[in-house]
């Protein structure tokens, strides 16, 4: 038979805390007045959050329940103080969401986070010395002075079943850059991740959730209780951006995590949990703490609701936060040690054996990451040591990278012949060694092809003969982009998605090799063309195909087309699709600017799939259009293409055309002003049937522009507008 908390914990957790998260999930508009002076994220959103919750019936009569046994250990300990203080140890574990993009933080990132978490709470910052005079210590006068919490924070080093681990977990989902739901982000990560595929109970980890968005805000958490004191999710979100004071963070949003801890340890913001900083006087239930109703700059002569506010405190929105008060202390060692919320059980002797967090550490597995696998010839590439816990010594061996072995800790190794490689790490810590082998573990790409380049896929007979691209389809795909014989544009052969096969939300990418754009000149445009044919699944469909360009090898990626919905395909086909010759549409993408000249230039194809049909790429092609010497086109003549269409119209960052034509043909495109000035010019050639070419307007000033389109006799103009 279930229990009251029981029957609290499916309701609560099961609904409410979970409609809480779509409630905010339908409204992503940022509340600026939630916002620090000069940021673009609300810096908090608990409140928020527990007034969601608050509404919840149920839910408000057993907060107050937690709240009243809270408040009566407080005032017990206060009564009878014990003579000496016990640190209380918290076992952390940091749960890393990414989707390979630079909210994949660093291991050193995190670490400099739980060094500036402790430094926080046992008052040993240096810049608590330099509070205004009216708190600090050494004015008799003061009663809100900065104060040691007595608790630290710990890295636990074992998962719930007894896997030996670092303290950090990683998963790599595209939830990372959606968190409308908490609740399915904490979801991925417990299928995800790399070390435990399972719960992380509350009561037994604080949970810290490492995101690139989180709803609009930089973290939240929930107050303790009863509600969730076993479950994954009474833990603390908080952006990549806002952990540590390097790597992507900064000093200025190094406090983000002491803040959003406050309130797991029961704390409220310094004006009260009931509304936004600088609306209304309000009270944090802590009696030293001077009533305020909140700053979110540095105000120091903030003394609206009377006494100067203590803007210092980390519960306030300022930025030169720096002290707990020891009233604020008392009450989150209230919290630490209530037992029916969880919080009393992560502190126990026996709870910090079982996590690994009682400092009995030791090597139990020698491991390392890359920032990438996948690297272009002469690159140098960052190993960074990740062996657990208390590694001392290591022993590198690198295939074909130069060194070849090293000593050191973290070593830069570069390659330069391609081909695929092993590397072998053997870590001690003076006692124990482990060797962690991994084969063929790094693929140094074959130097870039030259233009003019054309892919056929016409030359492979599988998918695996195909050289230098790559396929990922980890983001959440049931399918994959494989060689096919039975669709081609040009021949019998194609990359095909099977999409069909696919339900919910996948993400499939088709990754290329080099290609060498370092002799283009500057008086040549170059062109990326490719062909693809799709089919919805149901009218309602709305998936999207996404190019995207580098510079670098894959360092960072460049979205420079998107077709979606309708413009990808207004047909419907309900049964497993293969395109005829009539399917194919031309893409032509003339926005290869001079940032990609170079030979490490890629491209890869990005399929977002929501349930639609088959998706199929062909005839990929990387040409330098010859320069135009037309300078203005006349008006009189008509172009030989059917279904003309600009859009969209006006423009802001791109103009796209679309066309029919019976034969291949070079045309030429030229923007000019209303008098007649070349603006831009672009050559491409376009193929039977349905073509597609995106020119960007990025630069071009606002106002009233023709487009000139030519086939070398006739010619056709249309009027645009850019924004």
């Amino acid at each position: 038979m279930k229990t009251l908390l029981d029957k609290f914990r499916f309701a609560i957790i099961g609904i409410s805390l979970f409609s809480s998260f779509s409630l905010f999930a339908q409204n992503q508009t940022i509340d600026l007045s939630n916002t620090r002076d000069g940021e673009t994220v609300e810096y908090c959103t608990t409140h928020k959050k527990m007034h969601a919750l608050m509404s919840n019936p149920e839910f408000a009569a057993q907060y107050a329940i937690d709240q009243a046994q809270m408040q009566q250990i407080e005032q017990d300990l206060a009564a009878n103080p014990p003579q000496e203080r016990v640190v209380y140890k918290v076992p952390v574990v940091f749960h890393v969401l990414h989707n390979g993009g630079v909210e994949n933080i660093s291991k050193e990132q995190i670490m400099d986070a739980l060094a500036i978490l402790n430094r926080d709470y046992r008052l040993q910052n240096t810049d608590a010395l330099n509070v205004h005079a009216d708190f600090k210590a050494s004015n008799p006068a003061a009663t809100c002075v900065p104060s040691d919490v007595e608790i630290e924070f710990v890295l636990a080093t074992k998962a719930p079943n007894g896997t030996c681990f670092s303290g950090i977990t990683r998963t790599q989902n595209a939830l990372t850059y959606d968190g409308s739901d908490g609740g399915d982000q904490v979801a991925a990560i417990v299928s995800g991740n790399d070390v435990y595929n399972g719960e992380w109970p509350g009561n037994k980890y604080m949970n810290i959730f490492i995101c690139a968005e989180i709803g609009g805000a930089a973290g939240y958490t929930f107050n303790p209780g009863g509600w969730s004191a076993t479950a994954m999710q009474n833990g603390i979100w908080i952006l990549h951006n806002y952990v540590g004071s390097i790597g992507t963070g900064s000093v200025t949003g190094s406090r983000a995590l002491t803040h959003e801890v406050g309130h797991w340890l029961n704390l409220s913001h310094t004006w009260g949990g009931n509304n936004n900083p600088g609306v209304a006087c309000g009270s944090d239930q802590v009696n030293d703490t001077p009533e305020t109703r909140g700053v979110t700059s540095c105000a120091l002569n903030e003394n609206f609701c009377g006494p100067r506010a203590n803007v210092e405190n980390y519960m306030d929105y300022s930025y030169c936060s720096k002290m707990f008060s020891a009233g604020q202390v008392a009450r989150m060692r209230a919290a630490i040690t209530t037992s029916n919320t969880g919080r009393a059980n992560l502190i126990t002797a026996s709870n910090l054996a079982a996590v690994g967090a009682d400092g009995n550490v030791y090597l139990c597995q020698a491991n390392f990451t890359v920032p990438k696998q996948v690297i272009c010839v002469g690159e140098a590439l960052q190993f960074s040591d990740e062996s657990y816990n208390a590694a001392s010594g290591w022993n590198w061996t690198f295939q074909g990278g130069n060194p070849a072995t090293s000593t050191a800790q973290d070593p830069l190794v570069t390659y330069a012949t391609p081909g695929t490689y092993t590397v072998t790490l053997s870590a001690t810590d003076g006692t124990s060694t482990d060797v962690e082998t991994r084969t063929s573990y790094i693929t140094v790409l074959p130097s870039g092809v030259s233009i003019p380049f054309f892919e056929s896929f016409e030359s492979y007979n599988q998918t695996s003969d195909i050289t230098g691209y790559t396929i990922d389809n980890s983001l959440a795909s049931t399918a994959t982009w494989n060689l096919t014989n039975t669709a081609g544009a040009t021949g019998s052969k194609s990359m095909k998605l099977g999409n069909f096969t696919q339900s919910g939300t996948n993400y499939d990418e088709l990754i290329s090799a080099p290609v060498d754009l370092s002799s283009i000149t500057s008086a040549t445009n170059v062109t990326l063309s490719f062909k693809y044919a799709y089919r919805k699944k149901a009218s309602t469909n709305s998936e999207i195909l996404k190019v995207f360009l580098t510079s670098d090898c894959g360092d960072t990626w460049q979205q420079r087309k998107t077709i979606t919905g309708t413009s990808l395909s207004s047909l419907t086909e309900t049964a497993d699709w293969t395109p005829t010759s009539s399917d194919w549409v031309t893409v032509h993408m003339t926005n290869v600017t001079t940032q990609y000249w170079n030979e490490n230039f890629r491209y890869k194809f990005r399929f977002d799939a929501t349930g639609g049909n088959n998706v199929f790429l062909d005839d990929i092609n990387i040409y330098a259009g010859p320069p135009s010497n037309v300078n203005v086109l006349g008006i009189e003549e008509q172009i030989a293409v059917e279904g003309l269409s600009v859009f969209p119209n006006p423009t802001e960052g791109e103009l796209n055309v679309t066309f029919n034509v019976v034969s291949p043909k070079a045309m030429t495109f030229v923007v000019t002003d209303v008098l007649g000035k070349s603006i831009q010019t672009q050559n491409i050639q376009a193929a039977t049937g349905s073509n597609a070419v995106i020119l960007s307007t990025e630069g071009i000033a606002s106002g009233m522009y023709l487009l000139q389109i030519g086939d070398g006799s006739n010619k056709q103009v249309v009027q645009f507008m850019v924004k």
